[in-house]
């Protein structure tokens, strides 16, 4: 069996993941440029464990859930 690719793009920089059909990143690597710090991931548990964030555009529920407990953890 060949090794499984990741379901998940992320950016290195920016360390914001989502999916590979992504619009935004889409957009970004025709711009150029992002293709250089792209990583993957197998999936959302291991791009958090790796300390990215959900994507706002293509991900908006997960990007949402994740706003939420970061304001949690923010506010006294």
């Amino acid at each position: 069996m060949g090794e499984r690719w990741g379901t998940l793009g992320g950016h290195r920089r920016t360390k914001i993941y989502g999916r590979l059909d992504c619009p935004s990143a889409l957009r970004a690597i025709a711009r150029g440029g992002y293709a250089a710090n792209r990583v993957f991931f197998r999936d959302a548990a291991e791009a958090v464990a790796a300390g990215y964030r959900p994507c706002a555009v293509c991900l908006p529920a997960d990007y949402a859930e994740w706003r939420r407990t970061q304001s949690a953890r923010i506010s006294p």
